[in-house]
């Protein structure tokens, strides 16, 4: 009996053994003229590096390290604080560095990596624009005194605009190619200057953020863009929104949808009246409780210039028609049964119940007033 036991514990031990080594990477390599010199491998976190490990290069110039990761994961490889090389390390990647120790951070060589060799490609593409532009700066300090130093000076803000310009076109069709790699996070974090992102459209952003979100959704970096990414969205809503307040007359934005009975009625056809502009669901529990109030209201309103105009964004249309009639919903409602999604991005409703209060001429007046708020300010604009 004791015997069979043996087998047993060997095969679990070789398996426990397997697993540990299941997501191990390595990372070794050679640098000349650093024997007996320690280099350190920092996890490049969010706000801070973490050192994880350190050793001595031997007498050759060899080092390694090994460590375990789930998902690509990025290493600052260092010989001091300012001399470094970025690597984005994967489970069971066995990477390879050679290079000298003088220029260890300008030129190295990688492999065994890809999003490593990405991370180089990045890097040294951005360190050849900043040469090029630093040049050209240094240029207009040499001849501020020149007698055609205007005319040299638009020459060269041209030139560095070309410049950016060609940086800007590269890093957007990198992330465009490479969505699903981390080495886009780097990317799209990339940076001129102190103050200046070198991607800045948002389009590149979601691009990158939402693929690497369905991979990778353990990464503090890819949470990171992610939650980065739905809040620049939301401000670019609200900046439309605000531009369009902003404008002449009618600041409301249109909207034309099909009643229950599949008649298109436009929002600027209320033009004249006072119009609570209702976001609801018929599914929504929060919209069904608020429902009541808003009846009471219109009876107590209707006969003084007002109407209201409520926006469905159900996607059946037999829960929508039966909600409407067991609340007894007797104003204007309308809805395409797909979301109604122009209609609430182009007012960035981010939840149900929402609302807007227009006045007569189509401005917006208010914006998600509920219950006695909203009983109070009509009684006040309704006089």
């Amino acid at each position: 009996m004791v015997k069979n036991i043996f087998p047993l514990l060997i095969a679990v031990l070789v398996l426990l053994f397997a697993c540990s080594k299941k997501n191990e990477f390595v990372i070794e390599g050679k640098i000349t003229n650093a024997a007996d010199k320690y280099i350190y491998l920092d996890e490049l976190k969010l706000t801070v590096n973490q050192t994880v490990d350190s050793v001595k290069i031997d007498k050759n110039g060899e080092f390694q390290f090994k460590g375990n990761v789930s998902f690509p994961t990025f290493y600052l490889l260092k010989l001091s604080d300012n001399n470094f090389v970025t690597l984005l390390v994967d489970s069971v990647e066995k990477v390879q560095v050679y290079a000298d120790a003088a220029n260890f951070s300008r030129e190295y060589v990688v492999t065994g990596s890809d999003g490593s060799m990405l991370v180089q490609e990045l890097n040294n593409h951005l360190s050849v624009t900043k040469h090029k532009l630093d040049s050209i700066r240094s240029l207009t300090v040499l001849y501020r005194t020149h007698q055609n130093y205007q005319e040299l000076k638009q020459n060269w803000e041209q030139e560095i605009s070309q410049i950016k310009k060609s940086q800007i076109d590269y890093s957007a069709d990198f992330v465009q190619k490479h969505p699903f790699s981390m080495a886009s996070v780097l990317a799209l974090y990339q940076k001129f200057d102190d103050s200046n992102y070198v991607v800045q459209d948002l389009q590149s952003l979601k691009v990158a953020a939402s693929a690497l979100n369905s991979v990778f959704p353990k990464s503090e970096h890819v949470r990171a863009l992610y939650e980065n990414t739905l809040k620049l969205m939301k401000d670019e809503q609200s900046m439309k929104l605000q531009n369009i307040i902003q404008q002449a007359g009618a600041n409301s934005p249109e909207i034309t949808l099909p009643n229950t009975e599949g008649k298109n009625i436009s929002l600027s056809s209320l033009l004249g009246k006072y119009v609570l502009l209702q976001f609801w669901a018929a599914v929504d529990n929060g919209s069904r409780i608020q429902n009541p109030v808003l009846v009471e209201l219109y009876k107590k309103y209707k006969g003084r210039n007002f109407e209201i105009y409520q926006v469905s964004i159900d996607e059946n249309r037999i829960e929508w028609v039966d909600a409407i009639d067991k609340d007894n919903l007797t104003w204007i409602n309308v809805g395409d049964m797909k979301g109604s999604v122009s209609a609430i991005n182009n007012y960035n409703v981010q939840k149900v119940p929402f609302n807007y209060l227009l006045d007569p001429e189509g401005k917006i007046i208010a914006r998600d007033v509920q219950g006695p708020a909203l009983n109070k300010l009509l009684g006040e604009v309704l006089k």
